[in-house]
């Protein structure tokens, strides 16, 4: 949009950046353009509007004076200041210089303005090494009120501010893509205003202008989804509508009936797979919700309905595990695809895919490889969703044509991420577990407590019980202090013996896999593990799971692995062991886990205390983090933001009125790009 080139034009273009500083000014602010500039917002200001006389001005005073320059004063001896002596009609004072290189700021005669903190030394006011320094004919130019930017190695503030103006200064007058009554009701600034207010103030800012970008920053995002969204719902699917006996037929081999919110989850799957668009939603069940029985319904529907289905999950581990589920209640034959599937299995396998024999596969990556071929794939389920990239759920999706897609998370998503991370996808939430799931207890003790546990242990196994015990790393870190998997799996071993099994992340799959099957089929009572255990590994028998070091796990991936216990009739107990000496924080998230299994409440607080990150794991396409806005702290502006969404797309789906207009320059803003092209396209 030639309306915005200025705002991409590169950052060599601003004042004072050459080639070297215009490399690390890319990698502060995150991009290179012009505009990348203009986000990096401020974080707080100084002011330096306080200018008293030099006889008024008291000592640990932060204040602006002035001045004029009286004279020089060498020091006395080695390692001793320059003193300028600067005097202003009240009095007098003195300028503090251990680097006699600024003594060229301060000429004498010269009519100044310095700030700085003042200090009394002996019997005299002084300031060392001022922290602003103009002379008096220049005072326009002083900086009153000063932010303070973010900054890295090579970006000094002067930089910084140089930088800023000269990015205002290319600032083109936007068209207001907000309602009036909006800015009226909010005290809001236009956009270039509010940019001026934070980066060049003429005094501290308030809220208002970094609440209108980081609405700005909102709304884009939500038209951005709303649009791709429709676009989505206009994409031609295909009718899947099943009669319901193959489901009866594996509802009669479980034995229990699906609990409400499995049954409300599956028909709104049904709801999906029956109209003539693709689905594209999103199955968010806590730990242990049954969301594994919920795809093998889903997956008969397709398969009554005369298609294909296909599961994949992330790892081996977990896609046999759901494999074994599946093999046991499903009345139509399920193959399992991994990459340790031999040759001449595999052959077969694909042989049955292709000719429409086999109609449900479960498997790694290895089932959306340019060899495996679908006779009618009709729906896609993809478990733990956020361990895969983009691309390689969208291959998965190809396989078929206009196929569903069903994707899952174990990990409680908080409302506020939905709204932003997932907003393209409709929703379906388990929030209760399956009848039959007892309470874990859930203790806090100190890592000196470690030989009480361990007496607990024993008792634990001498009951028919089995434990997990989880370490944060595999090896020795100085850096972190954290004991390493091998450290603690000798020392268990020196306790338990043989009993004790390790798994990590680092070992080879063969090894890893054995220690797991060995704990499943209690030939090992003990398995010490780093996190590879947090999803896909089913052992009703273990009741115990110690995590060591918990204040260093995020509460999310606590209740994760506190979920691999309490799926059996035993009592369950997990125990958190953290540093003898925590902080108030890491105690208050420790707490909240003691003293609550609910997985929506925890998410809720993890993200409030640690931010999105772990909740989007590694970084995706569609998935970029905010420049402007904080979801969680503009809660008010997300809601708002959606709304105004949906009823502006309501209004002017194709964005052509004035303020449609006003809104794709919003979009481009934002680098909604898929946005814009389903604009365009109509």
């Amino acid at each position: 949009m030639e309306f915005l080139l200025p705002l991409r034009a590169s950052l060599a273009t601003l004042p004072g950046l050459g080639a070297r500083l215009s490399g690390l000014m890319a990698k502060l602010v995150g991009g290179e353009s012009v505009r990348d500039v203009l986000f990096h917002l401020p974080v707080e200001y100084v002011d330096r509007r306080a200018t008293p006389s030099l006889a008024q001005a008291q000592p640990g005073q932060v204040a602006t004076l002035r001045v004029e320059i009286v004279s020089h004063e060498p020091p006395g001896r080695k390692g001793q200041p320059w003193r300028v002596v600067m005097g202003d009609g009240t009095g007098f004072g003195e300028i503090v210089l251990f680097h006699a290189a600024r003594l060229s700021q301060f000429p004498v005669g010269a009519k100044l303005i310095v700030a700085g903190k003042l200090e009394r030394f002996q019997d005299r006011l002084v300031m060392a090494h001022p922290d602003q320094v103009t002379h008096q004919f220049r005072e326009a130019e002083f900086p009153w009120i000063e932010p303070v930017w973010p900054l890295a190695a090579g970006i000094t503030p002067r930089t910084m501010r140089r930088a800023v103006l000269g990015a205002l200064e290319m600032l083109p007058e936007f068209p207001e893509w907000h309602d009036p009554s909006i800015l009226a009701r909010r005290g809001w600034p236009g956009f270039g205003a509010a940019l001026r207010a934070l980066h060049a103030p003429a005094e501290v800012p308030g809220k208002a202008p970094r609440e209108r970008l980081a609405y700005d920053e909102l709304l884009a995002r939500q038209i951005a989804f709303a649009l791709v969204r429709a676009r989505r719902r206009r994409e031609s699917g295909r009718v899947l509508a099943g009669d319901n006996r193959l489901r009866a037929a594996a509802l009669a081999k479980f034995g229990f009936p699906p609990t409400a919110g499995q049954l409300q989850a599956l028909r709104e799957i049904d709801a999906d797979m029956a109209a003539p668009h693709r689905m594209r939603r999103l199955l968010q069940g806590d730990v242990g919700s049954g969301k594994t029985l919920v795809a093998l319904l889903a997956c008969l529907g397709a398969v009554e309905a005369g298609a294909q289905a296909a599961l994949m999950a992330p790892t081996e581990i977990l896609a046999k595990q759901h494999f074994a589920t599946f093999k046991r209640l499903s009345p139509v034959p399920v193959a399992l695809l991994t990459g340790s599937v031999k040759a001449a299995a595999r052959r077969a396998i694909l042989q049955d895919l292709a000719d429409g024999t086999l109609k449900i596969i479960i498997g790694t990556h290895a089932i959306f490889q340019k060899s495996v071929e679908f006779h009618d794939l009709g729906l896609a389920v993809i478990d733990e969703q956020h361990r895969f990239g983009v691309d390689q759920r969208l291959a998965l999706g190809a396989k078929g044509e206009a196929a569903d897609l069903l994707v899952m998370t174990a990990t409680p998503i908080p409302r506020t991420l939905l709204l932003t991370h997932w907003a393209e996808m409709d929703v379906s939430r388990i929030t209760e577990k399956p009848k039959g799931r007892a309470p874990i207890t859930t203790t806090m003790h100190r890592l000196s407590e470690l030989p009480k546990l361990r007496d607990a242990i024993a008792r634990a196994i001498g009951a028919g019980g089995r434990v997990y015990w989880v370490c944060p790393l595999v090896s020795e870190s100085e850096a972190l202090d954290i004991t390493a998997t091998e450290i603690r799996f000798a020392e268990l071993q020196s306790v338990f013996g043989a009993a004790v099994a390790m798994a990590h992340g680092q070992m080879p799959a063969e090894q890893r896999d054995a220690a797991l099957a060995d704990f499943a089929a209690g030939r090992k009572t003990i398995l010490v593990a780093t996190t590879v255990i947090e999803v896909g590994v089913d052992v009703p028998e273990a009741n115990v799971m110690v995590i060591e070091h918990a204040e260093r796990f995020g509460l999310a991936q606590l209740h994760q692995l506190r979920g691999r216990v309490g799926r059996g009739a035993a009592k369950s107990f997990c125990l958190l062991l953290h540093d003898n000496k925590i902080g108030q924080t890491a105690r208050k998230r420790l707490s909240i886990l003691r003293d609550t299994e609910d997985g929506f409440l925890i998410s809720d607080e993890d993200f409030r205390l640690r931010g999105a990150g772990e909740y989007l794991g590694t970084r995706q396409s569609g998935l970029p983090g905010y420049l402007l806005a904080d979801p969680e702290e503009n809660g008010d502006l997300l809601t708002m933001a959606r709304q105004d969404a949906v009823m502006t797309l309501q209004r002017d789906p194709r964005l052509e009125s004035e303020r449609g207009q006003a809104l794709r320059i919003l979009l481009n803003l934002f680098d909604q790009r898929e946005a814009i092209e389903t604009v365009k396209a109509g």
